[in-house]
C-alpha cells in the first residue's frame, strides 16, 4: 500500500498543470530557430576557443613534472589561443550568456498575448502563476542542459588532446564555474521576462534587455570612475591612505553590476592563486605565501557576489512575477 501511495503520489506530481507547461516550454525552445542558431553559434565559438587554449596547453603538460600541479584545465577556460588569435572562454561565456538568457524571455508573455494565447492558457483550470514559473523553469533547465554539455566538451577535449585526467580539485572548480554561468544566465533571464511583461511588443523588451547588457557592460565602469574620481581631489594631493579608499570606493560601486560580479567569481574559481578581491595595501600583502588555495577558501570568497547575483535574479523575478499576476488579461 505504501509503494502504491508513493506512485500515486509521484504520478500526481509529474502530471500536475506545472510541469506540462515546463515540458511544453522545453519543447518549444529546442524546436525554436532561434534557440538553435544561438545554440549552435555558442558551441562552435567555444569549441574553437578550447582547441585553441588546449593547444597552448599540450606542451604545458607535456613538461609537467611528477607531484607538480599546474591546473591546466582551468588554463583552458583563461588561456586565449596563439598571438590572441581567440579570447578565452570566460570572454565569450560572458558576452554570449546574457544574450543568451535576454534572447529565451525577451517574448515570453508578450507574444502569448499577441498571438492570442495566453486567454486560451488562462481558460484552462491552471492557476496563474504557473505559466510565469513555468517561463522561467522551462527556459533554466534548457539553458542548464545548454552549459553543462559544455563543460562535458572541455572535458572530453581536454583528455583526449592533452591525454591528462582532471584532478578533483579542477572538477570541482569546473562545476562551481559551470553552476555560476547558470546562475548568471538566469538573472538576464528573469529581467527578460520582466521586460516581456512590461511591454507590450517583443522588440521594444528585447532592446530593452540589450540596453541593459550593454550598460552594465561597457557603459557602467565607465560612469562609475568618472563620478568617484572626479568628486576625489587630485591624486597628486592624496596619501597612500586616501588612494586606497578611492580604489575600494570605486569597487563597492562596481559590485553593483552583475557583469563585475560574474567577472570576481571568474578570477578566483578559475585561478587558485587570487587570495583576495579588492585593493590590498603592502602591510597585508607581506608575509603572505603565494600558494594556491583550496576550493573551498575560494568559494568562501565569491560566496558574497554568489549571493549579490542570485538576489538580483530573485528581486527581478519577484517584480516580473507580481505585476504579471495583478495585470488584466482581456481580449
Amino acid at each position: 500500500m505504501d509503494r502504491e501511495k508513493v506512485n500515486l503520489v509521484l504520478e500526481k506530481f509529474i502530471n500536475s498543470p506545472f510541469w506540462v507547461l515546463v515540458g511544453k516550454e522545453i519543447r518549444d525552445h529546442m524546436k525554436s530557430i532561434r534557440f538553435n542558431i544561438l545554440m549552435v553559434i555558442i558551441l562552435l565559438t567555444c569549441i574553437g576557443s578550447l582547441y585553441a587554449a588546449l593547444t597552448q596547453v599540450r606542451e604545458a603538460a607535456s613538461n609537467l613534472d611528477a607531484g607538480e600541479e599546474l591546473y591546466l584545465y582551468l588554463k583552458i577556460f583563461t588561456i586565449s589561443g596563439e598571438n590572441g588569435t581567440l579570447p578565452p572562454f570566460v570572454t565569450f561565456m560572458s558576452f554570449l550568456g546574457p544574450l543568451l538568457g535576454i534572447a529565451m524571455g525577451f517574448d515570453a508573455i508578450n507574444s502569448e498575448k499577441n498571438n492570442k494565447t495566453l486567454l486560451r492558457i488562462m481558460s484552462q483550470p491552471i492557476p496563474r502563476d504557473y505559466l510565469i514559473l513555468a517561463k522561467f523553469t522551462g527556459s533554466i533547465a534548457v539553458i542548464s542542459y545548454l552549459v553543462l554539455i559544455l563543460g562535458t566538451l572541455i572535458f572530453s577535449l581536454g583528455i583526449l588532446i592533452m591525454g591528462i585526467p582532471p584532478t578533483f580539485d579542477e572538477f570541482i572548480r569546473v562545476f562551481v564555474y559551470l553552476v555560476m554561468i547558470i546562475v548568471y544566465i538566469g538573472f538576464w533571464l528573469a529581467l527578460s521576462i520582466l521586460f516581456s511583461i512590461v511591454f507590450k511588443q517583443a522588440a521594444t523588451s528585447a532592446l530593452s534587455g540589450i540596453a541593459f547588457w550593454l550598460f552594465f557592460s561597457v557603459f557602467y565602469s565607465i560612469l562609475v570612475n568618472i563620478l568617484v574620481t572626479a568628486s576625489m581631489p587630485d591624486q597628486l594631493f592624496q596619501d597612500t591612505q586616501a588612494q586606497a579608499n578611492n580604489q575600494e570606493r570605486i569597487t563597492s560601486f562596481m559590485r553593483l553590476s552583475p557583469s563585475y560580479l560574474f567577472s570576481e567569481i571568474t578570477m578566483v574559481l578559475l585561478n587558485p592563486g587570487f587570495r583576495t578581491l579588492g585593493p590590498v595595501t603592502m602591510e597585508q600583502a607581506s608575509g603572505a605565501i603565494p600558494s594556491p588555495l583550496a576550493i573551498n577558501e575560494s568559494l568562501m570568497i565569491v560566496w558574497p557576489q554568489f549571493i549579490g547575483i542570485l538576489a538580483m535574479s530573485m528581486v527581478c523575478f519577484l517584480i516580473a512575477y507580481t505585476i504579471f499576476m495583478r495585470q488584466e488579461i482581456r481580449s
